[in-house]
């Protein structure tokens, strides 16, 4: 599940068949991200959860040269 909008922001969408959460990023909203940034540049929260294991949640961040 993807959270798009940042930490407030609450529009929901599902993604299948992405091969990380930096993918299903660019596969919602097509759009580039990175790890790391700072708390202005969040753009989505991935949370997604491998077989057998927990629910894991990433942050994910415009990159810097991408900033508007």
């Amino acid at each position: 599940m993807l959270t798009a909008g940042g930490e407030t922001d609450g529009q929901e969408m599902m993604v299948d068949s992405a091969s990380s959460p930096e993918d299903a990023a660019r596969k919602a909203i097509d759009e580039v991200l990175v790890r790391s940034g700072r708390r202005s540049d969040l753009r989505v929260r991935v949370y997604y959860q491998y077989p057998d294991q927990a629910l894991s949640m990433v942050r994910l961040y415009a990159k810097a040269i991408d900033r508007d």
